[in-house]
């Protein structure tokens, strides 16, 4: 992994000095001197124990009048973390701020907000950050993100989110790194170093939260807040690894899911929390719950009272109140009764204030708040040429047939769909302070990219969704409908879709229908786009389908009507324009699948490091009693890590420098890669590796390396990938973490479907 502090990314470097650069101010009254833990035990010490549960009770910066009854609160020790709204100014957060540093004991209020894929700049979703493949990119929008983030009084971000998701169906895989445990690890690893960049305190830095401890991803039906129940071996082999990747890269806190996860709710899920994180991993940091998590302890029913939730979830591990008042509200009685030790609070606080010294706020509470006077202007800090590179390589080409694409800068392009000219969609879901009228739409970065060298026609089409209903029960709803008869609007369609060379069609999901609760059964096209498409392939004419979507679609019939298919997900502020770049081959399309595409929900979860059975199928000689569904074909419509180019690339048959490994030796796997296409273009050669015997289980194929890389036409290079013992390892049944003797499969491939094989051998330790 690049390091971010011999990175030659040049976007990346350029927002990256001004941290090293950045240590915390201080003067000879500040705490840079003090010894830290004598700090925190003086004030502990002085603390009574309603300022105690303060400290690890949250509110919400609302409106004007509820920030008076806030400021009164934190004037009295009542709260010791505040939750911004994004769109809350920094004057707002400073009078609250104001009012801390006149309590008591002058405790310095820690900021927070979902900051989830950038803040006034919005790069791509996670589903598509994670299609980029590309690190360095992940990096460059996280850094971003932090920046924007801490100029605008914000301390930490609830962020990222790192829940391994293999159901489509979930409306929160819009936000996951996918469902590959390796590739979320290497995105959660990079991701928290950018945040919190190379000096945690600099006040161009925020705090990561990783979220959702642990396995929300895995919510039975891929229904939002749903049961979570899996084996300890499935858990620890694929869902743990991104939140424990993350932690190793330093990330300051942890939220717990709202989820139950085998039998007990995560809040008070003591065996994750005291044992897995606190013990195993050694986690020093902050464990916050997600929004009214230790409340809903009575509502799993595991509480009987909001005494009894208070005291388990505190019991467990969870030191911060998110969205309840039972912390600040029962912990002090609870106390006093001896039903909750003193030192199991203290406990809590400690954490909470080291969290704050680790800031740099009892040196300066200002320091990413600033003076009024410096207060931001929102457009001039966008980072818009970051986030146009960053969106045009997360866009993945999933069809190109007879290589329509790239489009010419000529003749007459149609361009149709409700997502066409749609800057609020656009943004995705969790769009922080990403305002739309500064979004770049599709319809404006065609218009832009053809600079009047083509006749460009738009008509919307349809509406995104059959039923304005459909959005009364999500969180996100700020859909516009037009009015027009479908029948009118199609008519409209069609007499501009017959005077183009081209079409463009924009289809694809309101951002809030991939979004926190948005749980779905169904993942085609509504029913108007399906018209939609039907009609314009009916005109004959060459049909280019651009998709912007949070979640893998069941394209099916559809898919095929298109000539040309380019997934874009949501790709924020910039995403018109780096659209544009790819549809006109300004840019070769260089992003890979994080996740598999079913043909229909019924094959669901598909997913492509699943194990193989006692009966598996084979599609080239099939017969009864295997393992299959026997109405549908039973392979992926695009598998993980699928990507198309406007190049070709021919990629050897890989080999060893040895076909036997010692344990503690390291072998070189290597492929020699040459681009026989007609232009510049990048790929990414993927490692996989497949236990063929081991005493538990092993999937077919599991991704362990991966290279991006750029080649100029008849270009060739040598990609190597480094093998050692600890990529062969796995939990056994009792949770151990082994490596056994025996044969392993070495593939590689630029899919995980199409991969040349060859075999090592490792053998027994020597005696």
């Amino acid at each position: 992994m690049p390091s971010l502090r011999n990175c030659r990314h040049p976007l990346l470097t350029a927002l990256i000095l001004p941290v090293l650069a950045s240590l915390p101010v201080t003067n000879a009254s500040s705490l840079a001197a003090a010894d830290k833990e004598h700090f925190l035990q003086d004030l502990l010490s002085r603390m009574s124990l309603a300022e105690k549960a303060g400290q690890l009770q949250t509110d919400y910066v609302g409106s004007e009048a509820n920030s008076r009854q806030s400021v009164k609160a934190v004037r009295t020790g009542q709260i010791g973390v505040m939750v911004a709204n994004p769109h809350t100014p920094r004057a707002r957060l400073r009078e609250m701020q104001d009012a801390a540093v006149q309590s008591r004991l002058k405790i310095p209020l820690l900021f927070a907000a979902d900051v989830v894929h950038g803040y006034r700049t919005i790069f791509p979703i996670g589903l598509g950050l994670a299609s980029s493949w590309d690190m360095q990119a992940i990096a460059v929008s996280a850094r971003v993100a932090a920046v924007e983030a801490s100029a605008d009084g914000r301390d930490m971000t609830f962020a990222p989110m790192l829940d391994i998701t293999r159901d489509p169906r979930w409306g929160r895989i819009s936000e996951s790194p996918g469902e590959d445990t390796y590739l979320a690890s290497r995105i959660a690893s990079v991701t928290v170093q950018a945040l919190q960049g190379p000096i945690l305190g600099a006040s161009d830095s925020i705090m990561a939260c990783i979220k959702h401890f642990a396995a929300y991803g895995a919510v039975e039906g891929g229904r939002d807040y749903n049961t979570v129940d899996m084996s300890p071996l499935k858990l620890y082999q694929d869902y743990l690894p991104p939140y424990r990747a993350a932690i190793e890269a330093g990330a300051g806190a942890v939220m717990v899911a709202l989820t139950v996860l085998n039998g007990t709710p995560s809040a008070a899920n003591r065996e994750m929390l005291r044992n897995t994180l606190r013990r195993d991993w050694n986690f020093q940091g902050l464990v916050i719950s997600d929004h009214g998590a230790i409340g809903g302890l009575m509502t799993h029913g595991t509480a009987s009272d909001a005494r009894a939730a208070a005291r388990m979830a505190l019991d467990a591990g969870t030191q911060v109140d998110l969205g309840d008042s039972l912390f600040g509200d029962q912990l002090p009685t609870l106390v006093e009764q001896g039903l909750v030790p003193v030192g199991t609070l203290d406990a809590a606080v400690r954490q909470v204030l080291s969290t704050k010294y680790d800031l740099g706020l009892f040196a300066n509470p200002y320091r990413r708040l600033g003076l009024a006077r410096d207060d931001p202007h929102a457009e001039k800090r966008l980072h818009r040429a970051q986030a146009r590179d960053v969106a045009r390589r997360s866009l993945v080409l999933l069809k190109n047939r007879n290589q329509l694409l790239p489009l010419e800068k000529q003749g007459t392009i149609a361009l149709i769909g409700p997502l066409a000219d749609n800057r609020i969609d656009i943004l995705g879901s969790w769009p922080a302070s990403g305002q739309p009228e500064q979004a770049v739409s599709l319809r404006d970065g065609l218009k832009a990219a053809l600079g009047g060298k083509a006749r460009l026609l738009y008509a919307e089409g349809a509406n995104i969704a059959d039923d304005p209903q459909v959005f009364q029960l999500l969180a996100d709803n700020q859909v516009a409908f037009d009015p027009r008869k479908p029948a009118a609007m199609l008519a409209e369609a069609n007499a501009i879709a017959r005077q183009a060379n081209v079409i463009v069609l924009a289809l694809g999901e309101a951002r809030g229908m991939s979004h926190e609760t948005a749980s779905k059964t169904d993942l085609d096209l509504p029913l108007q786009q399906r018209q939609l498409l039907q009609a314009m392939k009916r005109t004959g004419k060459p049909l280019v389908l651009v998709l912007m979507n949070g979640r893998p679609l069941t394209l099916g019939v559809e898919g095929e009507m298109a000539d040309a298919i380019l997934e874009t997900w949501f790709s924020g502020t910039e995403g018109g324009n780096a659209i544009a770049d790819v549809l006109f081959g300004d840019y070769n399309p260089s992003g890979r699948l994080p996740v598999t595409f079913p043909r229909n929900v019924g094959q669901i979860p598909l997913y492509y490091n699943h194990f193989s059975t006692g009966r598996p199928f084979d599609p080239e000689r099939p017969t009864p009693y295997k393992s299959f569904y026997f109405d549908t074909d039973n392979t992926p419509l695009y598998p993980f890590g699928f990507g198309l180019s406007y190049t070709r690339f021919e990629l050897s048959h890989p080999t060893l420098t040895s076909q036997r490994l010692l344990p503690g030796q390291t072998l070189r796997a290597s492929v020699q890669v040459t681009n026989t296409g007609p232009r510049s273009g990048e790929t990414v050669v993927q490692l996989y590796l497949r236990d063929v015997s081991a005493t538990v289980s092993r999937p077919l194929k599991a991704l362990k390396g991966f290279h991006k890389l750029m080649l100029a036409p008849g270009e060739s290079r040598t990609v190597t990938f480094d093998i050692d013992q600890s990529m062969l390892a796995f939990y056994d049944q009792s949770l151990r973490l082994v490596t056994e003797p025996g044969w392993f499969e070495v593939m590689m491939g630029q899919d995980s479907e199409n991969l040349l094989k060859t075999r090592v051998e490792l053998l027994p330790a020597r005696n």
